[in-house]
């Protein structure tokens, strides 16, 4: 039901963007066509700061960049020449290029950099572009370059306003299903899980700095689009419309909307351009000739919406109506049918029995004058659970993360499946099977249930973006999401597959990261604390899923508090203080150790 009507509405939308040129004037049409241009861009900034976490604010920068491109390519007045007036799509491809490459290079500079470091250094490279645009001759400097040709295409000059208007809302259309697309894909989950959980995405597989960089690049192709349909729009390019203000008017219209939602971005550019033009006239009247009062409206608007509706209008009337009409979350997810054949994903060459999977060897890890570990060993083999506990601050967390590679040991050596791993990235530790839950849940908590699973499949699919875009990944997909539901019926949270993650308790969050983590098909799994929270019944199941895993050959470290649960399932313990190993063997003789006993209760009989 809630299906139909969503496409009701989406058909209706589509009907009155076809009819508006012919019941429009002039005037709105070209409203409208600017509108259109803004939003183009504005689905780049949504994808990159909004989606993708990354704060820029060289949107405008790079739709100079298409739209001098394009102008150079076709007046007649640069360079003597205006070669390509009569071929629009192979100047399109060529400033398309150059946009991408300006991209690919600023990218390598500033992608690397985290933190407010960022957007200061997208406001840098935006300046330069700025000031390139207005300094050079041969671009007609500050005067700009005037006397453009109109569009033609196969024949027909789109030199109009009507004209435009089907072109520019049409490449708005396309680009939204396109990202639409890659947003429930494989490679859409990596980018969304850039926004707060790098360090998860980067375990379960993800390459960061690439999903960084195609979220960038994207978002830098369509501003470059915006920029060729500006130029054949307006027909005059000169820099005032390409400096860092413009660039922060991208950021506010995507906020204004809703930074985080496709439709935000096309409410946001549609209420700051009417906005705008409507200030303008009425503003002067009122406060005089003198002055950018609609600034000032923007500024207290913006400040009003982020404190009352953080999500942007998109997201206030979204959360309105589904309260009004008792909408339900819908998963984005493309869930094979129950009844459909699904290729089984292939799994990795399995451990042999008794294979030591993980020998960690003399490792200490020092923060300046604090020796978090020293001289840590442990074995684990395979069909093995293994324990590590300790009182808090006995150095448990920094030893997994020296295993999982997250830290590189200042000595000795962590040997993984027969290969010394030491500093070796949990990227590459993930594809070679080891896998990991964490002590403080890492959830992409508006994502799915389904969709949260799906990420620890990642290194097991490998379509890339054209191919989600375009929608050609469905056997790839369906293999993935199938993978993800099965460990999901596996864990007992088969019935909340299109659940946001977040709405879920805590247990069943530290349920969900295993099932995440078990899509990734492991030989090592390690757990961090995972009864932490979960009833005495779901405690059960845990141990008895872990008894399982044991059984099919994979070796499962984990590090818990509850001494109860510890005893009953694991085949060995390692005991832990002030970063060293105080006590080693079966639990029967861990709870007779003295030194353990001293450990944890400060003393002992003798």
């Amino acid at each position: 039901m809630i299906l139909t009507r969503q496409r009701i509405l989406i058909g209706a939308g589509l009907l009155v963007l076809i009819l508006v040129p012919l019941l429009s004037s002039a005037f709105y049409i070209t409203l409208l066509n600017n509108i259109g241009m803004y939003a183009l861009a504005t689905l780049g900034v949504v994808l990159l700061t909004g989606v993708a976490g990354m704060t820029s604010f060289g949107q405008a920068a790079f739709v100079g960049l298409g739209a001098y491109t394009t102008a150079a390519l076709i007046g007649p007045s640069v360079f003597g020449l205006g070669a390509m007036a009569g071929a629009p799509w192979l100047a399109l491809g060529l400033g398309l290029l150059i946009t991408l490459f300006a991209a690919l290079v600023l990218g390598l500079l500033t992608l690397k950099l985290s933190g407010h470091y960022l957007p200061l250094g997208t406001i840098a490279w935006g300046m330069s572009l700025y000031s390139l645009f207005g300094t050079l001759e041969s671009l007609g400097g500050h005067t700009g370059i005037a006397d453009l040709p109109p569009l033609r295409i196969a024949g027909f000059v789109l030199g109009d306003g009507p004209s435009m208007y089907y072109l520019i809302w049409g490449s708005v259309l396309l680009a939204a299903l396109l990202i639409h697309n890659l947003l429930e894909s494989r490679m859409g989950r990596a980018i969304r899980a850039l926004r707060g959980g790098q360090e998860m995405a980067t375990s379960m597989g993800v390459n960061v700095f690439h999903a960084k960089m195609v979220a960038f690049l994207i978002a830098a192709g369509l501003a470059g689009v915006s920029g060729w349909l500006y130029a054949y729009t307006q027909r005059f390019v000169s820099p005032a419309p390409f400096n860092v203000q413009s660039g922060i008017d991208y950021l506010f219209m995507a906020l204004l909307g809703g930074i985080t939602s496709l439709w935000g971005g096309l409410i946001g550019s549609s209420i700051v351009v009417l906005l705008r033009e409507w200030l303008q006239d009425l503003l002067p009247m009122l406060l005089g000739r003198s002055g950018n009062f609609e600034s000032i409206v923007f500024g207290l608007l913006i400040v009003v919406v982020m404190q009352r509706w953080p999500g942007g209008l998109f997201g206030a009337v979204s959360t309105l109506l589904a309260r009004r009409f008792n909408f339900a979350p819908q998963s984005q997810a493309r869930l094979p049918d129950a009844g459909l054949a699904v290729r089984a994903l292939p799994r990795r060459e399995r451990t042999t029995p008794g294979e030591r999977v993980l020998d960690v060897r003399g490792v200490t890890k020092r923060f300046g004058g604090l020796v978090a570990n020293n001289d840590m060993s442990l074995q684990l083999s395979a069909g093995e659970i293994l324990a590590v506990i300790g009182p808090n601050g006995a150095g448990k967390s920094t030893l997994f993360n020296l295993i999982s590679g997250v830290m590189t040991p200042n000595g000795g050596d962590v040997i993984f499946r027969g290969h010394r791993v030491n500093g070796v990235s949990p990227r590459l530790l993930a594809q070679s099977g080891l896998s990991r839950t964490f002590q403080h849940v890492k959830l992409l908590p508006e994502m799915t249930v389904l969709e949260n699973a799906a990420l620890g499949a990642h290194l097991r699919g490998h379509k890339g973006v054209l191919a989600s875009a375009l929608r050609l990944d469905g056997e790839d997909e369906g293999c993935l999401l199938n993978e993800a539901r099965q460990q999901l019926e596996r864990v007992g949270l088969g019935d909340y597959l299109a659940r946001p993650a977040g709405s879920l308790a805590l247990g069943q969050q530290r349920i969900l990261e295993i099932a995440r983590a078990l899509c990734a098909d492991p030989c090592l799994l390690l757990l961090d604390e995972p009864a932490a929270g979960l009833r005495h019944k779901e405690k059960e199941a845990l141990a008895e899923l872990i008894r399982k895993l044991r059984d099919e050959g994979v070796a499962v470290l984990l590090v818990e508090h509850d001494m109860d649960f510890v005893m009953g399932l694991v085949d060995r313990i390692v005991v832990m203080e002030f970063g060293q190993k105080i006590a080693e063997g079966q639990p029967d003789d861990i709870q007779r150790n003295p030194a353990v006993l001293r450990a944890y209760l400060g003393g002992v009989d003798e």
